[in-house]
């Protein structure tokens, strides 16, 4: 029994598997060449630890000692001894107690050393570090007893030949089991770390992603959106003063779906947006635009001034960028909830920084009744944009229905957002 439990611990040595996270897809060569040469590694690694035990077994059973000559393994009950051997490998996958049955190898096998050296080395491998100890005490002890105790009278023992018997059968593969063991876990670290990195690399792609879906989505707020917005209050101005019904049907068309692609438009952004999600980069729009977008705005029929106080200074890009967005964004909102009114913009330049004021009046005559859908984003954005360079925003009414957005916005950031 101890024969076949011999068996069972060496083919029962720990397999190596392929490391988590890695498929074969990680190989080079098509994808055929790849599945092919991916199930040969993992049928040799599977079927290594089984040929090993086998064939120690096997020899155990055909050389019970040194001296013993080949022509008797045609003997039925070694080869019967051989068969059971490897249903005992099979058997040895469930095998609860390795050190016990390496005690047991080390007793009754003394003089077959090939035996307990591969099966002390496999052991050596799979035991935690802290078992070590234990290891090699009761492997050691067991053999010199067994020598001891099952050795022949005319044997000749001695404590030389249990020395060389140490060193063969204990030492050495403790020694190789070691170094396979330490090689084994700082390839696993190596995996370990190369994971992580990838991990992380994938973590840093995923956030230029969302920064880039952050900054589309707020140029299509700032860009698209004005833009449509104005094209649907020149509409609804031209369907008033239309000269006959079939151009005013028309006109009436052409607002209806700049009213659909702003509702189109929300939604997209509502896809593309995240909240809390950094800035990436920008187009260029600067102070020197903002006289273009006021004349937009005039043509649109808002009354817009403009007033610059302080000395003007050169301002950041970034700077430059937010000023011209909080303007663009207040002037929006008047045409879509105030409509005809008047309005002014003021700029102050002061010590390191930039006041941005944009103030309407009430509205001279009725509403818009039905204004144009927005995104819900604007304010929110503005202020996301203006914290992100130190500054701030602040908005107000008044009781007879003006509305005030002011920005304090640092001149001397470095910072670029979008």
């Amino acid at each position: 029994m101890l024969l076949l439990s011999s068996g069972a611990l060496v083919a029962n040595g720990p397999r190596s598997r392929a490391p988590p996270g890695h498929t074969l897809e990680d190989v080079g060569g098509t994808s055929f060449e790849r599945r092919v040469l991916g199930e040969v590694v993992r049928v040799v690694d599977r079927a290594a630890p089984w040929v090993v035990g086998l064939a120690v077994a096997v020899l155990s059973i055909v050389l019970p000692s040194p001296g013993r000559a080949l022509e008797e393994v045609a003997d039925p009950g070694r080869i019967l001894f051989s068969v059971a051997c490897g249903a005992a490998a099979w058997a040895g996958r469930r095998w609860r107690w390795p050190l016990v049955v390496l005690g047991a190898v080390a007793c009754v096998h003394y003089a077959q050393w090939h035996v307990l050296t591969v099966a002390t080395y496999y052991v050596v491998t799979a035991a935690p570090r802290r078992r070590l100890v234990p290891l090699y005490v009761v492997a050691a002890t067991a053999l010199v007893a067994g020598r001891a105790v099952l050795a022949p009278p005319d044997d000749g023992w001695s404590l030389e030949g249990v020395g060389g018997d140490l060193v063969w059968a204990v030492v050495l593969p403790l020694v190789v089991g070691l170094w396979v063991g330490a090689r084994r876990q700082v390839l696993a670290g190596l995996r370990e770390r190369a994971e992580r990195l990838e991990r992380e690399q994938e973590a840093r792609a995923e956030q230029a992603r969302a920064q880039e879906r952050t900054r589309i989505a707020r140029e299509m707020h700032d860009v698209v959106a004005h833009r449509v917005s104005l094209i649907v209050l020149h509409a609804g101005a031209l369907e008033v003063s239309a000269p006959d019904e079939r151009t005013a049907a028309e006109i009436a068309g052409i607002r209806a779906a700049g009213r659909d692609a702003l509702a189109s438009l929300r939604e997209t952004l509502g896809v593309l947006r995240t909240q809390k999600s950094p800035d990436g980069l920008a187009p260029p729009p600067s102070l020197a635009d903002l006289d273009r977008l006021l004349g937009q705005s005039r043509s649109a029929g808002l009354r817009v001034r403009r007033r610059d106080e302080g000395d003007p200074k050169p301002v950041p890009e970034a700077a430059q960028r937010a000023a011209y967005r909080v303007v663009q964004e207040a002037l929006t909102n008047i045409h879509k909830h105030v409509g005809e009114c008047n309005v002014d913009v003021v700029l102050r330049y002061g010590p390191g920084e930039l006041e941005v004021t944009v103030h309407n009046a009430p509205p001279a005559g009725a509403r818009p009744a039905e204004p144009p859908p927005g995104s819900g984003l604007g304010l929110l954005g503005l202020r996301e944009r203006v914290s992100l360079l130190g500054g701030r925003l602040r908005t107000s009414s008044s009781q007879e229905g003006g509305f005030t957005v002011t920005a304090r916005i640092p001149a001397e950031h470095v910072g670029e957002p979008a």
